[in-house]
């Protein structure tokens, strides 16, 4: 009898892939469609996708699968779903797609939200969080809809972020993952479920109850393919989709990042530290916790915004060379850039990049911006790469201290994951400025494997999560800190980085107020 097969749906920002494990963890097999473009800009600042690109991407994924040959699909015994965050997509009554998916990195915002009213305004005001609501009810893409699309927003029957669309087309039913609700969306995070009647969230934000799916915790089951999904994926009728998380919790999960002493970090699109834990607690003030792909748990992220996407900025900005031979040598450009990295001395001759392209909610605050300091005649566009890269991990370092604090403990272990971990001086560089040993996963498609936990757990193929996560996650490659450039990283994060945004933060605020961006 042939071993059950797992199959793992992981919709990202720039691709999708369909991923077969065995229930050992080992990977059998994978297919990877990319998105062109990720999204479109019909508006400076604006990110959008036509919907049926990320089906259309999944039906392709699964059908080269079947071709390839190393798996069938009656072999296959469950599926699991894993995606981007804070996509959105509005349908009608009809489950029609009223409008192209607002995708997260998106930029709009909301000038008339709902109003509080003077209860709510006053207790935020005197809980010094204003500003912190305002910037909610601003970012909300329900809000913006409300305000810009009326007319399209009364026709909107459901309001789904994109697993809850995507299972849609799978089940036929309006469900969708607990662990997937990360948005600007009235969610309950210390409970994990839809907000209460009489909680803030229903009249900050334009979203009516009746348009939200119903929500199943990860490893459960939420029913099975139908005959036309069925078809279109090659699969058979029925087959039984569990529930799993979105992407950075199933990340989280597929490093095996169980104990709370462990820290994850995800070298994606955007950039998170990450920690998985049996009770609710907020890192960052006012700020949820995510539910975890472990069920009644939660990870305490912290997130640089951009991430490795400033990869991809530095790639297209400052590396047509570097492309150009990538493209002669058939490789990724990143493969490339690692002769850039080995060819400049740890600490770039003093060249520190804080990296706030795009600002968060807090920490370091909504004026933030981008820096670079210490240039000199010396320096290269080698050093501003592995500036970017230095300042990333040095990011992430404080996003690491944060959560020491917060929790009381040291993270004795890390590992890394995300497309950015594939490089070894990446992850020779963030072991220095860590200043502790770092470990490689090895499987790199960890989000992924994540899904495929919940999966072997949802269909009865492991006893729980903890013991899938014993038998389908294994260490790769560890890499040790070099005790010469540990010192120097020490020095440039404690006595220049550390101090960068305190100093540059006026001069910030000044340029928002002058120029108006970013917006607040």
């Amino acid at each position: 009898m042939t071993a059950p097969r797992l199959l793992a749906i992981d919709v990202g920002t720039q691709s999708a892939r369909a991923i077969v494990f065995d229930i050992d963890g080992r990977q059998i097999d994978q297919v990877q469609i990319p998105f062109d473009p990720p999204y479109h800009a019909p508006e400076a600042g604006w990110a959008e996708q036509d919907p049926e690109c990320f089906w259309q991407a999944v039906v392709q994924a699964c059908q080269q699968l079947w071709q390839q040959g190393r798996v069938t699909a009656g072999e296959v015994a469950g599926l699991a779903l894993t995606t981007q965050r804070a996509t959105v997509i509005c349908v009608d009554d009809a489950g029609v797609v009223l409008r192209p998916a607002i995708v997260w990195p998106d930029q709009r915002r909301c000038s008339r939200p709902p109003p509080l009213g003077p209860w709510w305004s006053t207790a935020f005001a005197l809980a010094g969080a204003s500003d912190l609501i305002h910037h909610l009810q601003a970012q909300a893409e329900a809000n913006w809809l409300a305000q810009h699309q009326p007319e399209l927003w009364k026709r909107t029957r459901r309001f789904l972020l994109l697993s809850g669309w995507l299972h849609h087309r799978m089940l036929g039913r309006y469900v969708d993952a607990t662990a997937a609700q990360v948005g600007y969306l009235p969610f309950d995070y210390r409970r994990q479920r839809w907000a209460g009647q009489r909680d803030f969230k229903w009249q900050a934000l334009a979203i009516r109850r009746q348009q939200l799916p119903d929500l199943i915790a990860p490893g459960q089951p939420m029913g099975g393919l139908t005959a036309a999904a069925a078809a279109a994926l090659g699969l058979s009728a029925g087959l039984p989709v569990i529930a799993a998380a979105a992407d950075k919790a199933c990340e989280v999960l597929g490093c095996g990042a169980l104990a709370a002493d462990v820290a994850q970090l995800s070298f994606g699109t955007s950039a998170t530290i990450n920690t998985t834990q049996r009770r609710y607690v907020e890192v960052q003030p006012r700020l949820p916790a995510y539910p975890a792909a472990l069920a009644g748990a939660w990870n305490t992220e912290i997130q640089i915004y951009r991430g490795f996407w400033m990869v991809s900025w530095f790639a297209r900005e400052f590396a047509h060379v570097e492309q150009q031979i990538a493209r002669q040598r058939g490789v990724p450009v990143e493969a490339i850039f690692d002769d850039l990295l080995q060819s400049v001395p740890a600490g770039s001759q003093g060249l520190t990049l804080q990296p706030y392209w795009t600002p968060a909610i807090r920490d370091p605050g909504p004026e933030a911006k981008g820096a670079i300091i210490g240039f000199g005649d010396v320096h290269t566009r080698a050093h501003l790469y592995r500036a970017l890269i230095e300042g990333l991990v040095y990011g992430l370092r404080a996003g690491k201290e944060q959560i020491e604090r917060r929790l009381g403990h040291p993270l004795r272990t890390v590992r890394v994951s995300g497309g950015g971990a594939r490089s070894d001086a990446v992850m020779q560089i963030t072991a220095d400025i860590l200043g502790q040993p770092v470990e490689r996963p090895q499987v790199s498609e960890t989000s992924a494997l994540g899904a495929a936990i919940t999966l072997a757990v949802g269909l009865g193929l492991h006893a729980d999560t903890e013991a899938a996560v014993q038998a389908m996650t294994r260490v790769g490659q560890v890499f040790r800190p070099d005790p010469d450039h540990q010192l120097r990283y020490d020095r440039l994060y404690r006595e220049v980085y550390r101090p960068l945004y305190g100093r540059l933060r006026p001069l910030y605020r000044r340029i928002r107020a002058i120029t108006g961006y970013p917006p607040d």
